[in-house]
């Protein structure tokens, strides 16, 4: 199965935070590598991801964790994403804490 999620992917909307905050300190974004591992930043919240791509039914969706750090605080969760209509969809969730739908595009290579 080849992996169409590899790549970056620039954060558009996000169900709890407006674009000020999603770009406050770098263009909020989302990579996946190769190796099953990447990154994101939106705001002051930054992470290391590791995801694994899986079928649910007939449907791909990329499951992943994450840990990272939101203004120096340790922080930690998991989530997942769907590409639809070559958007990438998804949704974030803070460990004992919030969660939020996310919208992103591929970042031109």
């Amino acid at each position: 199965m080849k992996n169409k999620y590899i790549g970056k992917w620039r954060i558009t909307e996000m169900e709890l935070w407006e674009n000020d905050f999603i770009d406050m300190v770098i263009p909020g974004h989302i990579l996946f590598q190769e190796d099953k591992e990447g990154r994101f930043q939106f705001g002051a919240v930054e992470g290391e991801i590791d995801y694994r791509v899986e079928k649910v039914g007939e449907k791909e969706r990329l499951e992943f964790t994450w840990s990272g750090d939101d203004e120096g605080d340790p922080i930690c969760g998991h989530g997942w994403a769907a590409i639809k209509e070559n958007e990438l969809h998804g949704k974030i969730y803070f460990h004992m804490g919030d969660e939020s739908w996310f919208k992103a595009k591929r970042k031109p290579k």
